[in-house]
């Protein structure tokens, strides 16, 4: 059995939005609907649970139950961090669950395909991510905005969601590495010395964070539609 998490928790500062981001449009359809289409209807995903905040859940369940997603098991609220929130939805996940997808709601424009190809890289590996290889030139700076080094870009890929992992696995990362801020889940099984494989994804597959990500966003809709 595969569990699907989405992570809808984030208070979504940096967007400066007048509605929680989950619930910002694109088109005609908010960002959580758009992830959400593309779980539900996967044939490889058993259930769905959401993750949402506080100030933001009855708004996003009020939406979401306008549509037909029959594989919704629950909403729940998540955590201070999004680690925490990521946390909170691996306990709600059923017994009976192998595999765990995790993905955050503010990716609108996942496909069926890449979904496919990291489950399969994950029940190959126990652990797998998509990701992109980084186009622009990356420097490490020091204090005062120095540069001190150019990184080989070549080695370099930019990390996406959804992230599949065995649930032994990742619920094993949480309990030992709760304590250590991360920024993705496979950082956490990393930890554990355990290897992930990267799973090509798409340059369209972008993270909505600022306004500027919403122009980009609406051009994606515009042209598939």
């Amino acid at each position: 059995m595969l569990s699907a998490i989405i992570v809808a928790a984030g208070q979504g500062l940096r967007l400066k939005a007048d509605v929680p981001k989950p619930l910002v449009k694109i088109g005609r359809r908010p960002v959580i609907i758009y992830s959400l289409s593309i779980l539900n209807k996967h044939p490889d995903i058993d259930e769905i649970v959401v993750v949402l905040n506080a100030e933001n859940q009855r708004q996003i369940v009020k939406a979401i139950k306008n549509h037909s997603f029959k594989k919704i098991k629950s909403f729940i609220l998540g955590g201070k961090r999004r680690q925490d929130s990521v946390y909170n939805g691996l306990k709600e996940v059923s017994a009976n669950t192998d595999w765990v997808l995790i993905h955050d709601s503010a990716r609108p424009f996942i496909d069926s395909k890449s979904i496919t190809e990291v489950i399969e890289a994950a029940k190959r590996t126990g652990a797998a991510i998509l990701g992109v290889p980084v186009k622009a030139t990356i420097k490490s700076i020091k204090s005062g905005g120095m540069v001190d080094i150019t990184l080989d870009r070549s080695n370099l890929w930019e990390i996406q969601t959804p992230q599949v992992f065995k649930k032994e696995l990742i619920l094993r990362a949480y309990k030992e590495y709760s304590n250590r801020n991360v920024t993705d889940d496979a950082s956490l099984v990393e930890k554990l010395g355990k290897k992930v494989k990267i799973v090509p994804g798409s340059y369209e597959n972008i993270k909505i964070t600022t306004q500027e990500d919403l122009l980009f966003a609406q051009a994606i809709v515009e042209r598939n539609r």
